[in-house]
């Protein structure tokens, strides 16, 4: 009987995944979700590159979006007390103007190349946040719309561009509980200016968005434990933490993907 089990999960299916498709994916959004709560980023990276090994790209980024809303609706309080609103829009109105290329590549390119262009942004922007640097340009209003766009780049890349938004905010120094709340307003944002262009790139299906909100209390627990878990005095450990994970995580499921498996 047991010898059986395996096969029974592979074959069977729900909304497109696998029984066992679906056991990887709620322990990587939970994972993902506890990431989110006491850092302030990396749910969507840490889910995708997770979960590009069964999904690619173009189905992913919307089951994110849904994701990345349920967490913000519960950390987004926090957010509006502790945010710098003035440092938030031009981040937002720039990813608004760059997210329609990104689209456009993600729906344009074969899958498999849509996939090792996610965890290879991924990698790469996790790599960068370990220097915790910033050209000094990227203080001005004109830099800050400059990041915005990239953001809203790589979002449609890879639906990451909260990575991007964190680069930049970590790199400023400011305390932690502000750092949180800009990344939380910037990625509550980005839901409703996001929204219109994956209906128009038709990627916003019943089946994606069902995905999303089975695995949305699953990210909320975890966003809940995380922020549970936040103490600004050990921000710096918490942070180290989750880019080692992330770059261990990329590592992982780029070689498996280079490597065809």
């Amino acid at each position: 009987m047991f010898t059986h089990m395996p096969e029974h999960f592979l074959h069977t299916s729900f909304a497109g995944l696998s029984y066992w498709d679906w056991a990887i994916a709620i322990s990587a959004v939970f994972l993902a979700g506890c990431v989110r709560g006491f850092a302030g980023f990396g749910l969507s990276a840490v889910a995708m590159a997770c979960l590009v090994l069964i999904l690619p790209p173009i189905e992913l980024i919307p089951t994110l979006y849904v994701l990345e809303g349920a967490a913000s609706f519960f950390m987004v309080k926090g957010g509006i007390r502790d945010a710098d609103m003035k440092h938030v829009w031009p981040l937002v109105i720039g990813s608004f103007l760059g997210l329609p290329f990104g689209l456009w590549v993600t729906t344009s390119v074969p899958s498999d190349v849509s996939k090792i262009i996610a965890v290879l942004l991924i990698l790469t922007l996790t790599l960068f946040q370990f220097s915790r640097s910033m050209p000094p340009a990227l203080a001005t209003t004109a830099g800050r719309y400059a990041t915005g766009l990239f953001a809203g780049v790589v979002s449609g890349l890879a639906g990451v561009g909260g990575m991007v938004v964190a680069l930049y905010v970590l790199a400023s120094r400011k305390p932690a509980p502000q750092m949180r709340a800009a990344l939380t307003m910037f990625l509550t944002i980005g839901m409703f200016t996001s929204l219109a262009y994956m209906v128009m790139y038709h990627m916003m299906t019943q089946e994606t968005l069902l995905r999303g909100v089975i695995l949305s209390p699953v990210a909320v627990a975890g966003v809940l434990l995380g922020t549970w878990a936040f103490n600004p005095r050990l921000q710096v450990y918490y942070r180290r933490f989750c880019l080692i994970l992330l770059t261990t995580i990329c590592a992982l499921s780029l070689t498996r993907l280079m490597l065809g498996a």
